[in-house]
């Protein structure tokens, strides 16, 4: 999540993503997420198991600013937001 392209990245880890955006969207979690307005879905990745996420999540939270950025732009290149192909049309 991000509030805009370059800006700040809040990287974190769910076992239900429209739910996390909805709670980011609406402001409804606290710390990090409030303080940077994080309300821009613009990178994620579905794993199978919530191991398989928290463990890419503790190695992604290690990682300098310009991989996470570069990660991004390799498929987001304008950092849209991503959130709109999560619901069916």
């Amino acid at each position: 999540m991000s509030s805009r392209q370059n800006g700040p990245i809040y990287t974190g880890v769910t076992a239900d993503l429209i739910r996390r955006v909805y709670e980011h969207r609406g402001r409804l979690s606290s710390g990090f997420v409030q303080k940077y307005n994080c309300r821009r879905l613009v990178w994620y990745e579905p794993h199978e198991m919530m191991a398989e996420s928290i463990y890419r999540e503790k190695r992604l939270k290690r990682w300098l600013r310009a991989w996470k950025v570069a990660m991004i732009e390799a498929a987001n290149p304008d950092w849209r937001d991503l959130s709109e192909t999560l619901w069916p049309d």
